[in-house]
């Protein structure tokens, strides 16, 4: 405990455990997962061995991104965010950086490194949107971000992909800004040549540690050499170019003699690779940052189930339904809860819980048959993974609380929907689905959202989605994942029903219209996969059912590490509230 005593332990320490032995393992739907979990392992092993190959990079004196993140990470804490993310579909099959979560010196950062085997880190399609989705993350967390930059300027044969708009290239640079003002550490190692937007990424983080051969420049040395354009090129402009390299070769703009030893930018400048590393971990050694103790309210513990469980427990078959309660006992400290309104809106799990010993919000869609269900209609009975009125009356509710108390939430979506149709409109679903929207983002706690299996609809927006920009901090996939509008079957009933019915009544054969409707079924199916939702980002990454735990506990650190709001424990409604509503049960 390092000399802390934790507040309120008939609340904290005592809560009610769930989960059972496993009786059986699911061989199937084991083997099922770890085939889907294979193919992103693939994937990620296409992007890590992609552009040159890491023994030519080593030997011109460098190491690669993944060398210095594996050198600058503590052991065993890094958890890979937007792997795979490829939304423009380029050439080299990657974004061109490297980022994820994990600890330097003790402290969870935000890691983001330029992947200096392709084209020597350049700005290259999907690039910006990848850098804002981390600065994002630090932002949400408010936790240190951290720059490995070896940044060749801009892919020029693609400027038009790469240049500024709303969320384009040089967004990155007022996203560096505004987390200075937000008291958000942003520190940069410096590496390679760094000219034009490469110059901008050096300077525009608030530490600069740089590599005794770096530079960085407004302009590289061929910028220089072609300052005077006629509109085209002829053997006197062309000769004018060789000579500007000639003249910039030995030299090439903004070197660490000019950074370090005149305007002073750089505070720091290493001899060796690994030296700027070591620089940047005692920088963010001296970050702010609470001890972990500080807000425990128990001793951390390990779940009593095994994780490895998982992959029996949450079958593949999204037809098929499993219990939530036993999923969660194996990421749950002492896989213990305690549970908001159990009884009510019962396609809805709520919950508070422990994770290192942190205490966490979770929320989840429930699976099955719910009989009696829902309580506005006995036309048809509920079923789990869709939202319906009590359900969607809690989650504004918990959330409310949650925000109120300074409780960080993990939502769990395997979800289908929300209830339609005129009795639900009766039961005013829409009006309370945008009521839980703006529940969220009248909270300014930070959330993370796993698809466990189902992302659908209107639900997945409403339920903690990547959409909430100013709340979800990132979103994670699994081998189970699939996402869309709606179901392929659906979709294509929605979209030809009306076709058939007319060809048929017509006489007309059903053939082509039946072709197409399966062509779509096809389609929805392969652009809902796991691997195509990290490609284009409808996840920050898929990862496997044995990790779910450790990045919720990197989630977990991050938040706690150096809130910038606090309700003591001992003033918070939430516990007392859910306490109240169970003793009222019995």
């Amino acid at each position: 405990m390092n000399g802390y005593g934790y507040s309120m332990p008939s609340y904290f320490q005592n809560m009610e455990p769930i989960g059972k032995e496993l009786a059986t393992v699911n061989e199937e739907n084991v083997r099922l997962l770890k085939e889907v979990e294979a193919q992103v392992d693939k994937e990620v092993e296409r992007v890590m061995t992609s552009g040159k190959p890491t023994e030519k990079v080593n030997a011109q004196g460098q190491l690669t991104a993944w060398q210095r993140i594996e050198y600058l990470v503590d052991e065993g804490t890094f958890c890979p965010l937007h792997t795979i993310f490829d939304p423009e579909e380029n050439d080299e099959g990657t974004t061109a950086v490297v980022d994820g979560i994990g600890k330097v010196a003790g402290k969870w950062a935000v890691i983001i490194a330029s992947d200096n085997k392709q084209l020597a880190g350049a700005w290259i399609p999907g690039q910006a949107e990848n850098i804002i989705r981390v600065t994002d993350i630090a932002k949400r967390l408010g936790i240190p971000l951290v720059w490995l930059l070896n940044c060749s300027g801009v892919k020029l044969t693609h400027q038009e992909k790469v240049y500024a708009n709303r969320r384009g290239g040089g967004t990155p640079f007022f996203r560096h800004a505004e987390l200075a003002q937000a008291g958000v550490p942003v520190i940069v190692g410096i590496y390679g040549t760094n000219p034009a937007g490469g110059g901008y990424h050096s300077i525009s983080p608030g530490t600069l540690i740089a590599h005794k051969d770096a530079n960085m420049a407004v302009g590289g040395s061929g910028i220089v050499g072609g300052m005077n354009p006629k509109g085209y090129i002829d053997q006197e402009a062309a000769m004018d170019l060789v000579k500007g390299i000639e003249n910039f070769k030995g030299n090439p703009p903004g070197s660490v003699e000019i950074h370090n030893g005149v305007t002073g930018f750089i505070r720091e400048v290493a001899e060796t690779e690994e030296g700027v590393l070591d620089m940047i971990r005692q920088y963010m050694f001296d970050t702010p940052s609470y001890n972990p103790e500080y807000f425990r309210v128990d001793t951390p513990t390990y779940p009593y189930f095994p994780e490895e469980d998982l992959y029996s427990l949450i079958p593949q078959n999204t037809k098929r339904t499993y219990d939530i309660r036993e999923v969660l006992a194996r990421i749950f400290d002492n896989s213990s809860h305690m549970e908001y309104k159990p009884d009510y809106g019962i396609e809805i799990y709520t919950s508070l819980a422990k994770i290192d010993g942190h205490l966490m919000a979770f929320i989840a869609n429930t699976q099955g048959l719910l009989m009696n269900y829902p309580e506005y209609t006995d036309e048809y009975i509920g079923i789990g993974g869709k939202l319906y009125r009590q359900g969607l009356i809690k989650m504004s509710e918990f959330v409310t609380f949650c925000n109120r108390d300074r409780i960080p939430i993990v939502w769990v979506q395997d979800t289908s929907g929300i209830d339609v149709g005129d009795i639900a409109e009766q039961a005013e679903l829409l009006g309370l689905g945008q009521s839980l929207i703006y529940s969220i983002e009248n909270s300014d706690v930070p959330q993370l959202e796993i698809t466990l299996r189902k992302g659908s609809a209107a639900a997945h927006y409403v339920m903690g989605g990547p959409q909430g920009n100013n709340t979800n901090a990132f979103s994670l996939g699994t081998a189970a994942t699939e996402m869309y509008v709606m179901h392929g079957e659906t979709a294509a009933a929605a979209m030809y029903s009306r076709k058939l019915y007319k060809e048929n009544k017509a006489g007309k054969p059903l053939d082509e219209t039946i072709e197409k409707m399966n062509d779509m079924i096809k389609d929805y199916h392969e652009k809902s996969r796991p691997v195509y939702c990290a490609k284009v980002g409808f996840v920050d990454e898929v990862i496997k059912m044995k990790d779910i735990r450790k990045y919720i506990q990197a989630f977990t650190g991050s938040v706690y590490q150096n809130p910038k709001s606090i309700c003591p424990f001992h003033q918070m409604i939430t516990p007392r509230i859910i306490r109240d509503y169970l003793n009222g049960m019995k």
